[in-house]
């Protein structure tokens, strides 16, 4: 049985030709799933080689999840399905309501043909590290949400250039790659700026900010429209520090704050939107109903995962801002 089949007289390369006749022999049944194939030792030496050649297709069955290599073996067929294309490693931060509409939107727009292992850091910096060094050569694909980190160019420089996507944030030391991103200063400001009919009924805006995972830039963005504006303002770190007072609007965007201030208010007796106001951050299917309906401020993360998944399938190399907007509801 021979499994490799190269024809010089072909303009095929040789690397493809290789590629080709291993998924060939899984066709027909010649190479099934467990079996080892021809090593690379043996295809340079029979049809004089060299090594880079042979390591060239046999990477490109790797990445596609055909074969796979165990140390001081050899290489064995991994997958009989050889219309998986494309294999994507996905690295979020944490998984939550609307991260996971972002991810459900993103597979919905894939096609069939591509596979996509979900990763998460938490925030853990030696976590991210050790998942992209574990994933190298292995996809074809690498979106990599960076979330707080900074200068992460070393790490993600570790992957091939071409195949990577950054995803939520844009960082300036990845600059260079394509992105879908958050523009959190912008987004605040302007989602503001639509709501200034409902803020000018109160005496005072508040943002409990604690920081942390929380991008800078919310902060940024309501401060710059404040002081725009001239609408009294404060911002604090802390809840438990919050003296919640009736006349004021409330910008909450730790979802553990916002439960807290929701109780709090009817402990009180306040009526969300007429005594206090609430805003929180990142539309979810909960806070339509939360407290008859939670004002948000939101980038549309449905429309994130459809425009991530369609730069992966053109191999779309842009940098663009997801939109954002102000959803009104009862509690502003």
């Amino acid at each position: 049985m021979k499994i490799i089949q190269i024809d010089d007289s072909i303009e095929v390369p040789k690397y493809r030709q290789i590629i080709n006749s291993i998924c060939h022999a899984i066709n027909i049944g010649d190479l099934k799933r467990g079996d080892k194939s021809p090593s690379i030792n043996q295809i340079c030496k029979e049809f004089d080689l060299s090594r880079d050649t042979v390591m060239v297709a046999f990477n490109e069955l790797k990445t596609k999840g055909i074969i796979r290599s165990v140390p001081g073996k050899g290489y064995y067929v991994k997958s009989k399905d050889l219309n998986k294309e494309e294999k994507v490693f996905l690295l979020f931060d944490e998984l939550n309501a609307f991260k996971e509409d972002l991810y459900t939107s993103f597979l919905n727009k894939l096609d069939s043909k591509v596979t996509v292992d979900i990763f998460f850091h938490h925030f853990n910096f030696q976590i991210f590290q050790d998942l992209i060094k574990r994933s190298i050569g292995k996809y074809t694909s690498y979106v990599i949400m960076p979330a707080t980190f900074e200068s992460t160019s070393e790490i993600i420089g570790q992957l091939p250039a071409d195949k990577v996507f950054i995803l939520d944030r844009m960082k300036p030391d990845l600059i260079d790659y394509p992105v879908v991103y958050q523009d959190f200063n912008h987004d605040v400001f302007q989602a503001l700026k639509a709501g200034e009919d409902l803020l000018e009924k109160y005496n005072k805006l508040v943002m409990i900010f604690p920081g942390g995972k929380e991008p800078e830039g919310r902060m940024t963005g309501f401060r710059s429209f404040c002081e725009e504006k001239k609408m009294p303002f404060e911002i604090t770190r802390s809840f438990a520090s919050c003296k919640v007072k009736k006349g004021e609007a409330y910008f909450i965007p730790s979802d553990r704050n916002l439960v807290s201030l929701v109780k709090l208010a009817a402990k009180k007796g306040y009526s969300l939107g007429k005594d206090l106001g609430i805003v929180s951050f990142n539309d979810t299917m909960l806070k339509e109903v939360v407290a008859g309906g939670i004002t948000t401020i939101s980038t549309d993360f449905k429309k994130m995962g459809e425009t991530l998944a369609s730069m992966i399938i053109a191999k779309n190399k842009i940098q663009i801002a997801n939109p954002a907007a102000l959803i009104r509801r009862k509690s502003l």
